[in-house]
This record gives structure tokens, C-alpha cells and sequence, in this order.
């Protein structure tokens, strides 16, 4: 049963590829909070508010409706017109807002009383241009020109905002009023006389005009509901599953539509080529590792993502060096923006390069990608991109050519911290204090190693036999490095890295369970990793903590020391998996659909605290979460492809679908339909440790148990290396 678990404030968002309107559960806007309207890191609104003969509508009722559109139920209190007394509650006002290129709002007012009346209704709003980073810090500036300027012929109110070569507009535009409008004191204002019974109808349209100068288009009236409606681009695929575990059916339906929702097309770039954005409403835009991570963990549902993070990272892979980026060659960018701050090079983001483990995840999505869709033609197209990445985790990542992927920034806006937990204070010394960079941490050497056997793979997929060769041996020389250099014998883990002065980070943090997943862990390593991963300092009884509880600087609701990440539970459930320890990987998803189970909407978030699990608890939000959130939402995927052993491979001799299900007992069955694979769909029903393929027509064979997996190199640490 879902428990009204709510993260956030209670506001109403919607979304649409980069825009997002926030607003308050009347409708209204506060110029003063985290609300606006938002299109390309610009708060086009910062203000908005209705009035009926001067008074604030009574609210009944509001509620996204789709993830781009809203609706609210609004009727009269106490108020009088010319004849008097105006009965209270006897007119509705319905306001609806949807969101395609632009807002289209709809408003209309049904009088249910038995006499005409007549209303002034007022709507204000205000603009202030302030960029995305500003507003989240509550910290707003004026740095150029704002005015406004009413067209009455056009029916339309015009806001410029102009700062050198940073120029915004807004217009807002009245179509199909049923009385006309005017513009006094700031507002929009329309005299209606409704006779008993009658209606009232107009529409507005806010219109953001960003640096290519053109009006966006919105959706019609009355599209408030509609679920098929082509608002700009085909929808994505549905991958559905059927189960009789009714949390599991649930969190999956809502990650689909959250990845919809999530979902990013730059006209400016190419149409049809999708990636996900981060999340709502901070972070509607590329983040390389963000898109990257999702396409691994979404590739069973969504590989358009991995073809689009691969397409468009690749037109922003860097060429050159500029250290107020964090920019080097072959460097996969970390964030784009578009707002004042980045255009005018206030800020770095145009994009900047400040994520070391992107540029490694960008080789191993190329090698996801290929796994599940058998072409060739995909790793010759991306085979320049991926050698400059690992020409770059060569010579960049790995800064002092000790043989370890570490990072350092060089912007003076740079990110401190540049692995996923990339908060200031991410990564704690056994003191406490803040390690010092450069700080090479584990699974950094992990995602490089899973990298150059990835590379080493497709150079024999390419016939260069001698490349391929030279990868694999780097990959074995790294393996047998990091065994020894990172191990933590007396905790049975590893160190959360090596800070500036290679000494050992003697943290217990959950980025060991990464080097499950990537499989730099030793066989006979891999149940120490697993047992204190799970141990009670770790487990928090919904899901694994960023940071173990017994640390000095473990709090729950911190960002990255003691919270709960779903996609990093994902990614240490598939470890587990890995290294075969099905019941333990089994834990976890159940930790994650019972926390799902008590969000509002089954839906996960980015995160949340990290607080023990007692009789009578639910999961505790995060203050400033954003939901929806890829991460997240891709996380379900990944979990239920764990739990069903799905693993594809692809090379010179065919293309197979490995299936090896362990279902436990609370997921006696499972169904995936249109399972995208090779050039069609598969479609499966699991029982237990049973498989029964519906249809295929993939073109891929489907074998019933594990995929094979490279094997590990022999490691033996030098007695002379060998660290207490």
C-alpha cells in the first residue's frame, strides 16, 4: 500500500524536454522560492497570481494530470459585483496548463448561480530572466535590461531582457477570449458578464523566445489529458511487464513515464536523437555521466538513450585544452547549460568538462550498445570517439602516471569533486576532514579497467588483433595494481581511494560495490565486499548508505555521507549478481521496491536519508530531491533485469540473449513485453529460475542460463605491496 510519502514541497511541475514550470498547489508562482517557469536555464516567470473581483479564487483541487500538463479547481468565496452579493461556491474556475514549446493555459468559468454576474478577473505576471543557478541559490541579479510593453492590437504582452549578447523574451499572448482583454497596473484584465448557467472561455500563451529568435509552438485546448498526443516528437517504445506483485508492476509504470518525461530532444542539434536529462527541475539538461549511467542501466528498455548519449557526447567530446573548463582532448563533457551565466562565461558550461568517470563510461556504453543491438556498423562509426577517450584516460585520467585514474580540478568554478559523489564534502578521510586532491578513487580504476577489456573486445570485432592485445594487457596490469593498492584487508573492502598524498582513504563508503559491477574484484575477494556492504553500518533496511553509519562524518541527510541512492543500489545489486550471489543482489531490490512502495506514485527518488529501517518507518525524504530523476527511474529497469539474469551479447558469430532468472519468493512471476533486441522484440515470461520466450523477433538465440564472462586474471599481491 502506498504510503502519502511526499518529497519535496507541495508544489504542481511539469515538463517538457527543457522547460519546466513549477508553481505553488493554487497556481500561483513566488518570485521569492525555488518556482517559475523555466526553458533553457532561464526563468522566463518569476511571478504569477489570479484574482476574481479582487480576490483569490478558493482552491478545490490541482494535480499534474500528464507529466506536461496540470489542471486546477478553483470557485468563489465571499465577493460582490455591481447587483451584490455574488453566492459563494456557486462558480467554477478551471485553469489548465500545458507544456510543449510553450505554455498554453486554459481558463474557464462556468457561473452555476442563478443570476448574471459580472467579474473582473486579473492575471499578473512577472518576469526576471534569472538564470537557473541564481534561483536555486536564492541569490538573484540583475545584470541587464528588463522592459515590457503591451500590444493591445496584437493582443499580447512583450518582456525583453537584455545583458551584451544575452537577449530573452517572453510574450504572452491572449487567443480566443470571449471578452477582451486589457492591461492596467501590471496585470491582464478581463471584464466577464455570465449569465446564470453560461461559460467563459480564454486562452494565454506564454511564449519563450530564446537565442534563436523564433516563437515556440504550444499544445491546443483542452489537451490537458492526452496521454498519445504528438507534442513535438515521437513517443519512445514502451517495454511493459506483467507480475502479480502489484509494487513492482507499479514502480515500473511510473519509471516509464518518468523516463518519457525525462526525455531530451535538442532541435538544435538533431532531430530524433534522444538523451535523457538529469532531473526536474534543476537539471533539464546533458550531463554526460547522468546520461551515460542511465543509458547502462535503461539499455533493456530504452536504447535510444545509449544511441543518442553516444551521438550527442560525441559532437561534444573535446579537441583542445582550456583549464578554466576542466577541458582536455578526447575528455567527455560533465554539463551543459545555456543561461546567462554560461553564455556570457560567468560560469564554465558551454559545456564543462568537470566528470573524470564519463569519459570511461562513454567506451563501456559503446560496448552495451552493440552487445544488444549486433551492428557492426555502430563501433566503426564511434571507434575515433572511443580511442580519443581512452587516449585521454591514459594520458589525463591518470595524472602522475602512477598507473590510477585520479582527478584534480584546474577551473576556478571547477567541481572539487569529480566522480558521481561529487558534493564538497564527498569523500571523507577516517578524520573526517575532506580528502585531499588529487584523489584517485576506486571505482574510477574499475570503470577504466571494464573500459579497456571493453575496447580490447571490439578492436577483435574490428580484426586489429595486436590492439586488442595491448588493451587486455593494460586492463590485467591495472587489475593487479588497484588488488594491491586498494584492498583493506582488516575491513574486508576497499579503500574509498588514495588521496593527494597516496595514502589510502580508510573510509567504508558504498563505491566498492562499483568494482563489483565492473569486475576488478578477485573471485575469492568478492563475498568479503558483498558481506560489508550489507553489514548494519551499510544497510539501512530500504537500501545500501552512501557512507557507513559508524563514521564521524556519517549524516543521514547529507548528500553524498549516509543517504540512499537507488542507482547506486542498482549498480551494487548487479555486482552482486555478477560474483553470484543472487539472494544478497535480491536484498537489495527488495529494499528498493519497498521504499518504492511508500513514495507517493511508486516513485523513486534521486535519493533519500539514509535513517535505519524500524517497525512502523517509511523512507525519509532528502530536502531537494529532484523527482523525477533518470537515475532513478532507470534504476527499476536495471533491478528487474538483474532479477531475470538478462544479459545480451553480441561478436563475430551471432548475437545471444543470455537469460538466467532468480526470482525470489515476492516475484514469483515476471513477463517483459517488447524487450527491444537486435532489429525487433523479445517478449518473456519468468518463473522462478524458469524462462519461456512468448515471441522473438530480435534475431537473437536466447539461452537459458549465465552469460559467460571474461576470465578473471590470477592475482597474488607482492608479499613487499601488501598493505595492512
Amino acid at each position: 500500500m502506498t504510503l502519502p510519502v511526499q518529497v519535496g514541497p507541495a508544489t504542481v511541475t511539469i515538463n517538457r524536454d527543457d522547460r519546466v514550470v513549477v508553481c505553488q498547489a493554487d497556481g500561483r508562482i513566488d518570485a521569492d522560492g525555488d518556482e517559475g517557469f523555466f526553458a533553457r536555464d532561464t526563468r522566463f516567470i518569476s511571478g504569477y497570481g489570479l484574482w476574481i473581483n479582487g480576490r483569490m479564487p478558493v482552491l478545490l483541487n490541482s494535480s499534474p494530470v500528464q507529466f506536461f500538463s496540470a489542471r486546477f479547481e478553483f470557485t468563489n468565496g465571499v465577493s460582490i459585483d455591481e447587483a451584490g452579493s455574488i453566492e459563494p461556491h456557486s462558480i467554477s474556475i478551471r485553469l489548465d496548463r500545458t507544456l510543449g514549446g510553450g505554455v498554453h493555459e486554459d481558463y474557464d468559468i462556468v457561473n452555476y448561480g442563478r443570476r448574471v454576474v459580472r467579474l473582473t478577473i486579473e492575471i499578473a505576471i512577472e518576469s526576471d530572466f534569472a538564470d537557473i543557478f541564481d534561483v536555486k541559490r536564492h541569490a538573484i541579479v540583475r545584470r541587464g535590461d528588463l522592459n515590457s510593453r503591451w500590444f493591445r492590437s496584437r493582443r499580447e504582452l512583450r518582456t525583453a531582457y537584455t545583458n551584451r549578447d544575452f537577449q530573452r523574451e517572453l510574450a504572452v499572448v491572449v487567443e480566443r477570449a470571449d471578452s477582451p482583454p486589457q492591461f492596467a497596473n501590471g496585470r491582464l484584465v478581463f471584464v466577464a458578464t455570465i449569465p446564470a448557467k453560461g461559460a467563459w472561455h480564454t486562452c494565454l500563451k506564454w511564449l519563450p523566445i530564446t537565442s534563436n529568435g523564433r516563437r515556440p509552438s504550444t499544445l491546443g485546448c483542452n489537451a490537458v489529458a492526452d496521454a498519445l498526443l504528438d507534442i513535438g516528437a515521437a513517443r519512445l517504445p514502451r517495454v511493459s511487464i506483467d507480475t502479480p506483485n502489484e509494487t513492482v508492476r507499479h514502480a515500473w509504470v511510473q519509471a516509464a513515464r518518468d523516463m518519457e518525461a525525462l526525455r531530451l530532444e535538442d532541435p538544435t542539434f538533431e532531430r530524433g536523437v534522444f538523451i535523457p536529462a538529469g532531473g526536474v527541475p534543476w537539471f533539464m539538461t546533458l550531463f554526460g555521466r547522468d546520461a551515460l549511467i542511465v543509458s547502462m542501466q535503461g539499455i533493456t528498455g530504452y536504447p535510444e538513450f545509449a544511441s543518442g548519449a553516444l551521438r550527442r557526447l560525441a559532437g561534444l567530446q573535446a579537441t583542445e585544452d582550456d583549464p578554466e573548463r576542466d577541458m582536455e582532448p578526447g575528455k567527455i563533457p560533465h554539463e551543459v547549460r545555456h543561461g546567462e551565466l554560461a553564455q556570457l562565461g560567468i560560469l564554465p558550461y558551454t559545456p564543462y568538462y568537470g566528470t573524470h568517470d564519463a569519459t570511461s563510461l562513454y567506451v563501456i556504453v559503446l560496448s552495451y550498445l552493440y552487445q544488444w543491438r549486433g551492428d557492426k556498423s555502430i563501433l566503426a562509426r564511434y571507434l575515433p570517439n572511443v580511442e580519443a577517450a581512452m587516449a585521454w584516460v591514459d594520458r589525463y585520467g591518470d595524472l602522475d602516471h602512477d598507473g590510477f585514474q585520479e582527478y584534480r580540478t584546474r577551473s576556478s568554478h571547477g567541481t572539487y569533486n569529480q566522480g558521481w559523489k561529487d558534493a564538497w564534502d564527498a569523500i571523507p578521510e577516517a578524520d573526517g576532514s575532506v580528502s585531499a586532491v588529487p584523489i584517485a578513487l576506486c571505482e574510477l580504476q574499475g570503470y577504466a579497467y571494464d573500459a579497456k577489456l571493453r575496447l580490447g573486445a571490439i578492436y577483435d570485432l574490428l580484426d586489429r588483433p595486436e590492439d586488442a592485445q595491448r588493451l587486455r594487457a593494460e586492463a590485467n596490469a591495472l587489475y593487479e595494481r588497484f588488488n594491491d593498492a586498494f584492498w583493506w584487508e582488516s575491513e574486508g573492502t576497499y579503500y574509498l581511494g588514495l588521496n593527494g598524498k597516496k595514502r589510502p582513504i580508510q573510509t567504508v563508503a558504498s563505491n566498492a560495490g562499483h568494482c563489483l559491477s565492473n569486475g576488478i574484484v578477485p573471485p575469492e575477494r568478492a563475498e568479503r565486499v558483498v558481506r560489508r556492504l550489507l553489514a548494519d553500518d551499510m544497510w539501512s533496511g530500504w537500501g545500501i548508505r552512501t557512507l557507513s553509519s559508524e563514521h564521524v562524518a556519517y549524516n543521514p541527510f547529507s548528500y553524498h555521507t549516509g543517504t540512499v541512492w537507488p542507482h547506486d543500489n542498482a549498480m551494487i545489486a548487479g555486482g552482486f549478481r555478477r560474483y553470484g550471489f543472487e539472494a544478497e543482489a535480491a536484498q537489495v531490490a527488495k529494499g528498493m521496491f519497498d521504499a518504492a512502495e511508500r513514495f507517493v506514485a511508486y516513485r523513486l527518488p534521486e535519493l533519500f536519508a539514509g535513517l535505519p529501517r524500524a517497525p512502523g518507518s517509511f523512507p525519509v525524504q532528502y530536502l531537494g530531491a529532484n523527482v523525477p530523476q533518470a537515475w532513478a527511474a532507470s534504476a527499476i529497469f536495471r533491478l528487474v533485469a538483474i532479477l531475470c539474469g538478462i544479459h545480451a551479447s553480441s561478436n563475430a558469430a551471432g548475437s545471444t540473449l543470455y537469460v538466467n532468472p532468480a526470482l525470489p519468493d515476492w516475484l514469483p512471476e515476471l513477463t517483459i513485453d517488447n524487450l527491444r533486441a537486435g532489429g525487433g522484440s523479445l517478449s518473456l515470461r519468468f518463473h522462478a529460475a524458469d524462462v519461456e520466450i512468448l515471441s522473438n523477433t530480435s534475431g537473437f538465440d536466447v539461452v537459458h542460463g549465465p552469460a559467460p564472462r571474461p576470465a578473471a586474471p590470477a592475482f597474488s599481491p607482492p608479499r613487499r605491496h601488501r598493505r595492512r
